[in-house]
């Protein structure tokens, strides 16, 4: 694909900017009516596949966490997410955006992110009401 496909697909779906996979494995943790339809939609065109539930038995390449501040303790839940996963796998932090219902300081998410071992690496706005924090796995 060339550099000017990638740039529209980023435009057309927004998960493409996820670095999603075809053939990955993504189970979805924290689904409510509030998600962003488009972007699982996106997720599931680029991987192949339709996302995994919480009551999936087998680990995954990647954890899509929707995670709102009423949801319980964030740390707990990362925690939770980490042994979802396949080794070198990594946790997308879906969080609200700054003013809408739920929203979680940044700092507060690099505190629980740090306590549960994982490495942050980036933060985007992944869709109208949220945004995302992808979330390396520790090595193991």
């Amino acid at each position: 694909m060339s550099a000017t496909a990638d740039h529209a697909e980023e435009r057309t779906n927004p998960a493409a900017r996820l670095g999603f996979e075809p053939g990955q494995v993504v189970q979805e943790i924290g689904y409510d009516d509030d998600v962003d339809h488009d972007l699982r939609e996106g997720i599931e065109a680029l991987i192949g596949q339709e996302l995994v539930d919480e009551d999936y038995d087998d680990v995954a390449d990647v954890v899509l966490l929707w995670f709102r501040d009423e949801d319980g303790d964030l740390t707990d839940a990362l925690v939770d997410a980490i042994g979802f996963l396949e080794d070198n796998g990594q946790i997308w932090l879906l969080t609200p955006k700054t003013g809408r219902d739920g929203y979680i300081e940044p700092s507060d998410i690099n505190d629980a992110s740090q306590t549960a071992g994982l490495t942050q690496s980036k933060s985007i706005s992944v869709a109208k009401d949220w945004v995302g924090t992808r979330l390396a796995s520790p090595k193991r």
